[in-house]
């Protein structure tokens, strides 16, 4: 089973600006290289954070509406966001140590 959970254009909201606890937001692509790389990290991640930190993916062709307002124009984009806002974004395909140190700065 996956550890990180789908959102959508229709879950965005709910899963990701009303979450209890902070959240990374993974707008990826079928289609995207990069994307692809970084997925076994999210995973590793998503376990790891537990409890901590909610990891969710959405997909940048699917969910149009959340990709225009959240202003990516790149993929892949990982957004960071604490109580409802966004407070840091990473864009491209990072390392673990990278991504991690983005995660334990979110939660700290």
């Amino acid at each position: 089973m996956s550890a990180t959970i789908p959102v959508t254009d229709a879950t965005f909201e709910a899963e990701v600006l009303q979450s209890d606890i902070p959240v990374l937001v993974d707008i990826w692509a079928t289609w995207c290289g990069p994307c692809k790389a970084i997925a076994p990290i999210l995973e590793d991640l998503a376990g790891e954070y537990d409890g901590r930190v909610k990891i969710v993916k959405l997909d940048a062709d699917a969910n149009p509406q959340t990709v225009m307002a959240a202003g990516v124009t790149s993929i892949p984009t990982l957004g960071f966001y604490r109580d409802g806002e966004r407070v840091d974004v990473l864009i491209g395909a990072n390392p673990k140590p990278v991504i991690a140190g983005k995660i334990d700065e979110l939660i700290a």
